[in-house]
């Protein structure tokens, strides 16, 4: 089955390239395409696509106050706002992602040619739409991966140190409804990888600050964790934690893309493992594609733990899907679920060692 999709854009230049490039999909059918609000809203009521791209920046109804038209006639209706890489394209695409859309990709306005901004929409905009489409009920394995999340009620786990966090389509929202409910004396510093470039991580972090207890920022390279502080690794940048004496601090680097992602899931995830062995907690929210899940075998490995998000909230039921099926997640929970989780793994287990962990002197919780 193709995704139908709906091209929103006042440029034609812009309707044009991504017509022939979906077009160019054997599994993607466009379905049309509007230069305004009016047009897309009749569109949309006549026949609904499976998936709509809106531009962030529209003459006449901005894509923010469209996308709220769309919603009042399409609530579920899947909407990636096509957004420039400024920072007032930014705020307004986090605005609408804050508002209901389902995901964004950024123009490749610095493309030196047409093929340059082609593959670029090849490469962000095509999965997204793919993850997004029609989605059959889920399958045998799936529901399997939900129903025999590695439970074992025998088992006795060391205190946590650290709270890492993976997400990449619908983290934007899933982040700030988890973090809502996390207090701000949590024992233990955050970090987090989002899925995001340059200027929206900095703005992601500085909007759960204001909406969450915790105090997030963009994490700059060489700064200690502290508990009760969030991490969010910056756009186009690997974020790793390094242990030196007795604390931790945040090394930052452009090394190589991992799963076709800077920053990456695993990439923090190694690093997590490394250097708190069994003492993390990892979680992995809401995203397309399958980062976190080499990351999360070496943290499952080392004795850490692992909730992921189920798939009937999950905006694509990617990431946590992967971690699901492997057996490595110990608690498959709807979003609602997974802050409560997270505090009681924390707060009811030490947050320090009476001994090394590498001689084996350490305290365990039941």
């Amino acid at each position: 089955m193709k995704t139908r999709v709906l091209i929103v854009d006042d440029s034609a230049v812009v309707r044009r390239l991504l017509t022939d490039l979906l077009s160019a999909d054997p599994d993607i059918e466009v379905v049309g395409s509007a230069a305004n609000a009016a047009l897309a809203l009749a569109k949309i009521k006549q026949a609904p696509p499976d998936v709509v791209t809106l531009d962030v920046e529209m003459p006449d109804v901005s894509g923010l106050e469209l996308l709220v038209e769309i919603r009042k006639i399409a609530p579920r209706l899947p909407v990636i706002m096509f957004s420039a890489l400024t920072q007032r394209a930014a705020e307004t695409t986090l605005d609408a992602l804050a508002r209901g859309a389902t995901d964004y990709v950024t123009k490749p306005l610095g493309a030196a040619s047409r093929e340059e901004a082609a593959e670029h929409v090849r490469a962000q905009l095509i999965p997204k739409i793919k993850a997004l489409g029609p989605r059959a009920p889920a399958g045998a394995m799936a529901l399997m991966a939900q129903r025999s999340a590695a439970i074992d009620v025998r088992r006795t786990y060391g205190p946590i140190e650290v709270l890492a966090i993976g997400t990449s389509t619908g983290g934007p929202n899933a982040l700030a409804a988890l973090f809502r409910e996390i207090p701000a004396d949590l024992q233990v510093p955050v970090v987090i990888v989002q899925h995001m470039p340059p200027l929206f991580t900095q703005l992601l972090g500085e909007r759960l600050s204001n909406d969450c207890p915790l105090t997030f920022s963009e994490a700059k390279h060489g700064e200690l964790l502290r508990p009760g502080h969030a991490y969010i690794a910056p756009g186009d940048h690997h974020m790793r934690v390094v242990r030196s004496g007795g604390s931790v601090s945040v090394a930052i680097d452009q090394a190589a893309h991992e799963n076709s992602c800077r920053p990456a899931v695993d990439v923090l995830f190694r690093s997590v493992a490394t250097v708190y062995e069994g003492r993390s907690l990892a979680v992995i929210l809401t995203g397309m594609g399958q980062d976190g899940l080499k990351g999360c075998e070496l943290i499952h490995a080392q004795g850490g733990q692992i909730i992921v998000q189920d798939e009937a909230t999950s905006v694509v039921w990617g990431m946590p899907g992967f971690v699901a099926r492997a057996g490595l997640a110990h608690k498959v929970l709807p979003l609602p679920e997974i802050a409560p989780e997270i505090v009681r793994r924390i707060m009811s287990a030490p947050t320090k060692l009476t001994g090394s962990s590498k001689s084996g002197e350490r305290h365990h919780v039941r």
